[in-house]
């Protein structure tokens, strides 16, 4: 008990000692500001200046308030391109995986998802399109997760996937809630 009492009150005293260096930092640094502003003759210019340090920090919030006014249209922008068309669930059927060799289960798994989602929401295949903008297949970090949790010998039997088809042809394929 003694010994943290001890503890306390040199903490105290050292974060007294560092705030009293801290204000007298300050006051040097304010002072020469106003020597320079009386010497031109005007008591107001050496009011209104401020020390160095509070116009660097200043600078620093404006800067990081406009880099938070770009960040929202971004974020409206995402809004609007995930604009959902098409959403359906699935349960993707994954036994066939196991008649492979067991080293070659899990990506063979992840094979079959990708083949059943394109053939059942419609994706054009690359060849036809190389034209246009191809659509893509995305396939979320949860339902990944969920394929390779019990390793590449041990791939799920079956999944049940929320698939989700924007205006520009992407699919999304996200785990479905609940699972």
């Amino acid at each position: 008990m003694v010994k943290e009492e001890k503890e306390l009150k040199d903490k105290e005293v050292t974060e007294e000692t560092e705030t009293e260096v801290s204000e007298e930092q300050l006051e040097t640094v304010e002072e020469p500001k106003a020597e320079e502003a009386e010497k031109e003759g005007t008591k107001e210019e050496a009011r209104e200046e401020k020390p160095e340090a509070v116009e660097g920090a200043e600078e620093k919030k404006e800067e990081l308030a406009e880099e938070k006014k770009v960040k929202k249209p971004k974020e409206e922008k995402a809004a609007e391109e995930e604009e959902i068309v098409e959403e359906r669930f699935y349960t993707v059927p994954l036994g066939k995986a196991w008649i492979t060799p067991p080293r070659r289960r899990a990506p063979r798994a992840m094979r079959m998802l990708k083949s059943f989602i394109t053939k059942h929401m419609k994706l054009e295949s690359r060849k036809e399109t190389e034209e246009e903008e191809v659509s893509r297949l995305i396939i979320s970090n949860e339902v990944n997760l969920r394929m390779w949790s019990r390793g590449i010998e041990k791939p799920p039997r079956k999944i049940r996937v929320r698939a989700a088809k924007d205006k520009e042809g992407n699919v999304t394929v996200y785990l479905a809630e609940g699972d």
